[in-house]
């Protein structure tokens, strides 16, 4: 996960801890967490609808005699 250990991990937690407060920080992992499901829908939106339309190249399946 982006080279980040547990130690690491445990930093960041810390310093969010610090800089905005045991009360923000719920609001703050929950609106990260969105963004971060919303930047994958749109990231992997334009792959399924080529999947859907034919091929994971995009070009509709050759049809076999």
């Amino acid at each position: 996960m982006f080279g980040l250990g547990v130690p690491e991990l445990m930093m960041i937690l810390i310093i969010g801890l610090i800089v905005f407060g045991p009360g923000k920080l719920p609001t703050i992992g929950s609106a990260l967490g969105k963004s971060i499901r919303e930047f994958k829908e749109a990231f992997y939106a334009p792959v399924e609808s080529r999947e859907k339309e034919g091929g994971k190249d995009g070009k509709p399946d050759a049809k076999q005699d």
